[in-house]
């Protein structure tokens, strides 16, 4: 392990699932960080796997990902699958002793997040979780603000995340993040995700979480209806809507304290508003060109020794257990 974290010494990265994630969000942003090589990527699909590699001037392919996973040139592995797959995948990876970031959630349940989190410290592989947000700057500045106390005390938290069915949700037609197999908080468990996560960062672990789901429309086979309210270990309290049969597209997160709110949105490309006793505040932070780039720089620091990666903890699988307890998977 020692020896690939050497200033010096190349990181060798496989892609276990070279998809749309990895285009253009993600897999630049491993090429475009200094001291890592993508080596070498898998698709169960060898043509597209072909494709991608001779795309992105990349070195090998395969289609089978136990040959990826064992390579004896592959010192680190990220796995962009589906979630259903993180928790097989993820165990192989440990079991291969390779350094891994995995696709966000960690796994579509709180019990696989947790087995995968405890094989890889059980071994002390470094192991990652692509919640990129923790790192991106638009965030950062929202937690200076927070911890620089420009709202005061911090008293609550609410997120409203709505929109309409697509093209796609209304023909029928298979789609693995509306599958309950897969995903079954559907387009929660791909979304909410970004922002339960990004909220433990901001403001703390949560402690006490509750939750309502359901499906309104009929249209697929995992929950389209989730709200929450949940409890954070510092007091302050929180609540969310998340509906995907809405009338419109709406996206807003309010943070109020003593003093004044924040107001941002998790995916929409809007300015963050601080508004507080000095007035009203805007300001426009744009997300790098490959959304995924100071993660994977962080991955690098993190490796180096320079900084701790906010995402190398286990505070991804306690994302999973927020996540369960809302959906209502866990009884305790």
């Amino acid at each position: 392990m020692a020896n690939n974290t050497e200033n010096t010494k190349i990181i060798r990265w496989g892609i276990l699932g070279c998809g749309n994630v990895t285009e253009v969000k993600s897999g630049p942003a491993y090429q475009k960080t200094a001291g890592f090589k993508i080596e070498a990527v898998m698709r169960r699909d060898a043509e597209k796997a072909a494709d991608y590699a001779k795309r992105h001037h990349i070195g090998k392919y395969y289609s089978d990902a136990d040959e990826l996973i064992n390579d004896p040139e592959i010192d680190a592995i990220y796995i962009a699958t589906p979630p259903d797959t993180h928790h097989f995948y993820g165990l192989k990876v440990a079991s291969a002793g390779k350094i891994c970031c995995i696709e966000k959630p960690l796994a579509p349940s709180y019990q696989e997040s947790l087995e995968i989190y405890e094989a890889f410290k059980t071994k002390n592989i470094p192991l990652f979780t692509a919640y990129y947000r923790r790192t991106l700057p638009r965030f950062e500045q929202i937690k200076t603000w927070l911890d620089t106390n420009k709202i005061g005390e911090v008293r609550s938290i609410r997120w409203n995340l709505t929109k309409t069915a697509s093209a796609q949700d209304l023909s029928g037609e298979y789609n693995w993040r509306t599958d309950a197999k897969v995903a079954p908080g559907g387009y929660f468990d791909d979304l909410a995700s970004h922002g339960l996560d990004l909220f433990c960062f901001l403001l703390g672990d949560i402690k006490e979480v509750s939750g309502f789901s359901l499906n309104q429309q009929g249209l697929y086979s995992a929950k389209d209806a989730i709200t929450a309210c949940w409890l954070h270990e510092s007091g302050i309290t929180g609540n969310g809507n998340w509906n995907f049969g809405s009338h419109k597209r709406e996206d807003v997160v309010e943070i109020a304290g003593s003093k004044g709110k924040i107001s941002f949105s998790i995916f929409e490309n809007d300015p963050i508003i601080l508004s507080n006793e000095e007035g009203e505040t805007e300001l426009f932070i744009e997300h790098p060109e490959n959304v995924q780039l100071h993660h994977v720089e962080r991955i690098r620091e993190h490796l180096l020794g320079n900084r701790e990666h906010p995402s190398a903890d286990s505070s991804s699988v306690q994302t999973s257990w927020v996540m369960d307890k809302i959906l209502g998977n866990l009884l305790e």
